[in-house]
């Protein structure tokens, strides 16, 4: 089994920009407003505009609201110093990255539509 993310923003092209060029994603086929899927290693997101959603929608949120409550998109990299130096030199903000309890270590953002975004190490050090 994978995992595919689909994503609905508000502006396609700003969501693959921060994909693309804050955490590395590659765009997969053609880009266009409709549906771009990116991906990096194993991981896939796709895009789609939030206006294609019927208005009763379940997805459906307005202008302005925050996208993906109750949800936090974990990335695994295998070098997440790396990640990390990219996403820092991108201008992007996030927090720190950190140590965690459990043995991981991690920065965190939020994207363009309010998704927030986990980046951890893969294995425990």
């Amino acid at each position: 089994m994978q995992l595919r993310l689909e994503l609905f923003v508000e502006a396609p092209e700003r969501s693959l920009d921060f994909y693309r060029l804050v955490l590395g994603f590659e765009i997969r086929g053609s880009a266009s407003a409709d549906y771009t899927l990116l991906t990096n290693g194993d991981a896939a997101i796709a895009f789609n505009s939030r206006s294609a959603l019927a208005s009763d929608h379940p997805l459906r949120i307005e202008t302005g609201e925050r996208a993906g409550l109750g949800i936090e998109i974990v990335l695994s990299v295998s070098d997440v110093d790396d990640a990390y130096r990219r996403a820092k030199e991108s201008g992007w903000p996030l927090s720190d990255l950190a140590q965690q309890p459990w043995g991981f270590r991690d920065f965190r953002l939020i994207d363009p539509d309010g998704y927030y975004v986990r980046v951890t190490s893969q294995h425990a050090s």
